[in-house]
């Protein structure tokens, strides 16, 4: 069995840093916290994480049906390719993703430890990520993601808990193919994590951090050097994102470019341009969505919902076809509570297509994707037709 690491960052603060899908990992929570005996265990968990974790929550209809109208469709299909990434690294290990932590939270509570949360939230690290990752960053990471990994030469996780040189060079190969990602998912992680651990710490209190291992040098560095973030720095790395004037603007450019022909040809009689214009775009707009939602598999009348609301969602951008389109399938083709329940286990790709409840969330993203899409090839149509 492999020797999970930890540091002794004082006398009353160790963290110990284990691999998320790894039994050696739950075995060396299990021993840490009864030799050790801290008055506080720190998990990287967030309380979303946790309650998944705590209450074995499963996703129902009512959450299902919620992602599709917040449009968080694509926020949820990467968090669940994540998770399936964990899970098959987990598959020889015969845990599940965050095994250790669940062990960690169980044991403290059995021993009447006090347990701290000490993780950013989840859909706060995805979104900031996704924001700071440049078009070809994000292509790059979602072609990885729906890639099949065939290459059975890598590491396991074994070698990775023991070999922490190679686990910073891993986390460092991510930095490299994506340097916004890895700011988020690293740096600010490593930040954040060591200030809420240096909040925790007390003269009268022994603390035990459990963390990924991929973060403890990150995390050590901060604590010694004193570079903890305190309460405001922990707030701003919570902080949501925020949308330019400019990145704002943009979905309605598209728009105000249609309805300024429309008035242009109805004050200029040009009824044949105006009948013309109203092709190009309708045709442009249901093909496109149409193909987004077919390449998902959608039910034929998933299909036709996203070609007929797409020449109308595109000109308001606060709709978006793929909702319509999403909630037609999903009544259509109800996922059954085997779904849902096995929709947080996929482990592939192409059990996101065969599984209900993901096919729901492809058909919300892809048919968005293909109006979007049909929307700027018909403003490119309409620029041709006029001669610009």
């Amino acid at each position: 069995m492999a020797e999970t690491p930890f540091i002794d960052v004082s006398p009353t603060l160790r963290i110990l840093g284990t691999a998320h899908v790894s039994t050696a990992s739950v075995e060396a929570v299990r021993e840490q916290i009864s030799t050790y005996q801290p008055d506080v265990v720190a998990v990287e968990l967030c309380s979303s994480r946790h309650e998944a974790l705590t209450s074995d929550r499963r996703l129902d209809k009512e959450g299902l049906l919620k992602v599709v109208k917040e449009g968080k469709a694509p926020l949820v299909l990467l968090q669940s390719l994540l998770a399936a990434e964990q899970r098959k690294m987990g598959m020889d290990e015969g845990q599940q993703p965050g095994a250790e932590l669940l062990v960690a939270v169980q044991e403290a509570e059995a021993a009447n430890l006090e347990v701290s949360l000490i993780d950013r939230d989840i859909q706060t690290t995805l979104r900031r990520a996704w924001k700071e990752m440049r078009f070809r960053e994000k292509f790059r990471i979602l072609w990885s993601l729906l890639g099949e990994d065939d290459d059975e030469d890598g590491p396991d996780v074994s070698e990775l808990l023991e070999n922490q040189d190679l686990l910073s060079s891993l986390m460092e190969e991510l930095r490299t193919f994506s340097p916004g990602a890895g700011v988020v998912l690293i740096d600010e992680r490593d930040a954040f994590l060591a200030g809420k651990i240096s909040s925790l710490q007390t003269s009268e209190k022994k603390i035990l951090a459990v963390v990924g291992a991929g973060h403890l040098k990150g995390i050590e560095k901060h604590l010694l050097e004193k570079t903890s973030p305190a309460e405001d720095g922990l707030k701003e790395l919570e902080t949501l994102p925020v949308r330019g004037r400019f990145s704002k603007s943009i979905p309605w450019l598209i728009p105000l470019f249609v309805m300024s022909l429309m008035v242009y040809f109805i004050a200029n009689g040009e009824g044949v341009s105006l009948i013309e214009m109203f092709t190009v775009w309708t045709a442009a707009n249901a093909v496109f969505a149409a193909l987004g939602c077919a390449l998902a598999r959608g039910h034929p009348l998933a299909i036709l919902t996203a070609a007929a609301a797409s020449p109308i969602t595109s000109l308001n951008p606060t709709l978006a076809a793929g909702w319509f389109a999403g909630y037609v399938q999903l009544k259509l083709r109800e996922p059954t509570a085997e779904d849902l329940q096995q929709f947080l286990k996929l482990e592939s790709l192409g059990s996101f297509w065969t599984n209900k409840a993901g096919r729901v969330l492809l058909v919300t993203s892809l048919s968005n994707l293909g109006s979007m899409a049909g929307a700027w090839f018909a403003a490119a149509g309409l620029l041709g037709s006029i001669g610009i």
